[in-house]
């Protein structure tokens, strides 16, 4: 077999298989109502502090993400999917209330120094979602919120 027909046939295993993987769905982070365990439920978030954290960490630290275009497309809906349960597990806003007090001093210390250091919101969020860009401003107004937050908490 020469190596032009070995090529095509590889080829149209990849096009079947991009075809096939469509049809896979995944299960969305949209919550069908309001957690009662908010955050802001239970402490004060400022106007302005609550815009900034749901642009910038709410879509994969909630249980609502709002979802992109290319959602729809695999092998790219599984790559989101994962992202977003996996930063659900280091820390949702909307599960906060059911943190032991020790668990949410600790996870407001690693939201303040995250965002401080410029780790959160990820780059590869950013390149996409320009808006979720924090500026300096915005990262020590976040930062402030922490530390009120944390006198409540205590």
């Amino acid at each position: 077999m020469k190596t032009s027909s070995l090529i095509k046939i590889g080829a149209g295993f990849i096009v079947l298989f991009l075809i096939v993987i469509q049809f896979f769905d995944t299960d969305k982070n949209i919550a069908a109502a309001p957690s009662g365990n908010a955050i802001e439920k239970h402490y004060v978030v400022p106007g302005h502090v609550q815009g900034l954290l749901k642009t910038s960490c709410y879509d994969c630290h909630s249980n609502t993400t709002a979802y992109p275009w290319y959602n729809k497309i695999q092998p790219v809906k599984w790559w989101l999917t994962d992202h977003v349960n996996s930063g659900k597990r280091h820390f949702n806003f909307d599960e906060f209330d059911t943190y032991p007090k020790e668990k949410k001093l600790r996870k407001l210390d690693e939201v303040a120094e995250t965002v401080r250091s410029g780790e959160m919101p990820l780059t590869s969020y950013t390149v996409v979602h320009h808006e979720a860009k924090l500026s300096d401003a915005d990262k020590a107004e976040i930062e402030q919120w922490v530390k009120e937050v944390k006198k409540q908490i205590q």
